[in-house]
């Protein structure tokens, strides 16, 4: 539905007039296609002057076709200057009035186009007395899309970039104006681009096969998380978006598969924050016959191979920090971590103890005494240790009330083969020595089912929350194996130096616009 007249600003009011007025001149405002043969980085690369600088009244000899978006517009009589954006960069062009035809020049475009239109220019290069490499529209200038809407004023100083629209939230709600604008922003998004597909190189090197598995589920599993629950009507069944993809990855390794790996969506129906959105991206990797050691090494060789690719090093600027990928990371024990963070040593510590210390001595405002063992540590590592691992760092060997899938320690009761990898204070990386003993496995599926139930509602039935499924693929046998998943969202905003996981995800969810 279009805006109402008195809706509109002066500016969207002249624009629509404007394409009222190209229409009854014959022209479409929005035509089908334009043959693109050149792009403004490739041309400000290979524009050599002794091959295409042509002389006072000749065409030149290096002839394009670009198209893009006009940033900027300098009329001058009877020629002018405007900027042209495309995907890779910002070229000028020139236009005269001998060339389009006065009434074409005169009429139409210093009339009807405006900043932010795209349109399409065939000519050839040359360089201008003010020495800057410009394409001119000799041979052919049209109109590819009249912009209805203004696009925000970009001010450049030598100092600083100023913006007519710097409210992030704006930013986030129309990324489509943002990227229009902002150069940088579509830069983080190429980097964002270019981390998965060199994740997905090194996988598929290592001999992992990328596979996908279920959006939908009849159960979720793979975490503790909070759901979206939807229905399908042909069946008349409840479904769940996936909280993980965990559980159907390593149902492929029972089938024979040695190596897989899945980059995807993940969903989950919890908080909004810096560091969290509801839809987000992980990867995946399952790996038969290895465990969480050697899993920490390929973890070590996969993000030094990202960070490298992105920078040509290893280290990495982020929050004031040089963060260094290179390698030799830190690995301590979790309990040891907190007490070196604490004083406290609570391995083998009961709830009522874990509570007491991080109630009354370390004064943590978010504990509850129902939280049972599990959430208590957790809480006392989020507040007390992972803020103050700065440098990549595997955190070791947990909890197994914290680890429902990860395999027992071989070495130490209570705990679990399992490793986190902290960045900046926050968690990148999950893995675990994956747990294939099915008894063991449905034991914790129970305990964690009732622990849900008793959460969500006590008319839950804790077996509706149990994988049956799964369970049955692992009576099948499951090869030992490692397990990793990666915040691809998390990973980016270090990589790119994002403040936000909203500045790494191009159209992240916020509340209902006002």
């Amino acid at each position: 539905m279009s805006p109402a007249s008195s809706e509109l600003s002066e500016q969207e009011q002249r624009r629509r007039e404007e394409r009222d007025a190209l229409e009854r001149r014959g022209i479409d405002p929005y035509p089908y296609a334009w043959d693109v043969d050149a792009h403004a980085d490739e041309i400000l690369d290979t524009f050599d002057d002794d091959l295409h600088q042509p002389e006072d009244g000749e065409v030149g000899g290096y002839k394009v076709s670009v198209a893009g978006r006009i940033t900027g517009l300098r009329v001058m009589g009877g020629s002018a200057f405007f900027d042209l954006r495309d995907e890779t960069g910002t070229i000028q062009v020139y236009v005269r009035s001998q060339d389009l035809g006065d009434d074409f020049y005169d009429e139409v475009f210093t009339e009807l186009f405006d900043i932010g239109d795209i349109v399409g220019v065939e000519g050839f290069v040359f360089r201008t007395g003010m020495g800057e490499v410009t394409v001119r529209a000799a041979d052919e200038f049209q109109l590819l899309a009249k912009a209805l809407r203004p696009l925000p004023v970009v001010k450049e100083t030598e100092e600083e970039t100023y913006y007519e629209v710097t409210d992030k939230e704006f930013r986030y709600r129309q990324r489509y104006v943002d990227l229009a604008v902002n150069e940088d922003v579509r830069g983080v998004f190429r980097q964002r681009s270019k981390l998965i597909s060199t994740m997905r190189g090194f996988l598929d090197e290592q001999g992992c096969l990328e596979v996908e598995t279920p959006v939908l589920q009849p159960v979720y599993g793979g975490a503790s998380a909070a759901p979206f629950e939807t229905h399908h009507n042909a069946l008349d069944m409840p479904l769940y978006l996936r909280i993980a993809d965990e559980l159907y990855l390593k149902r492929l390794l029972v089938g024979g598969f040695e190596g897989v790996y899945e980059i995807g969506k993940d969903f989950r129906n919890e908080g909004l924050s810096r560091f969290h959105n509801p839809e987000f991206t992980m990867m995946e990797c399952y790996v038969a016959y290895k465990d969480y050691r050697w899993m920490m090494d390929l973890t070590e060789d996969l993000l030094r191979t990202a960070a490298t690719a992105l920078h040509d090093t290893p280290t990495v600027a982020f929050e004031g920090h040089e963060i260094d990928f290179g390698g030799g990371w830190t690995r301590i024990p979790f309990f040891e971590a907190i007490e070196e963070a604490t004083g406290f040593d609570l391995y083998r510590a009961g709830a009522d103890r874990v509570y007491d210390v991080a109630a009354n001595e370390l004064g943590l405002e978010e504990v509850e005494a129902d939280m049972g063992l599990g959430g208590l540590l957790d809480e006392i590592f989020s507040e007390t240790v992972e803020p103050t691992l700065v440098q990549p760092t595997f955190v070791t060997d947990y909890p197994i009330e914290l680890s429902p899938l990860a395999k027992k320690h071989r070495e130490k009761e209570g705990l679990v083969e399992r490793f986190e990898l902290v960045v900046a204070g926050r968690e990148v990386a999950n893995a675990f020595s994956e747990l294939n003993d099915p008894q063991d496995q449905r034991e914790r599926f129970e305990r964690q089912a009732r622990q849900r139930a008793a959460e969500v509602d006590d008319d839950v039935d804790p077996e509706d929350l149990i994988d049956e499924d799964y369970l049955r693929a692992l009576e099948y046998g499951m090869p030992p194996a490692a397990g990793l998943g990666v915040g691809i969202d998390r990973l980016t905003m270090i990589l790119t130096g994002q403040e936000s996981i909203r500045d790494v995800i191009l159209f992240p969810l916020l509340r209902p616009e006002q």
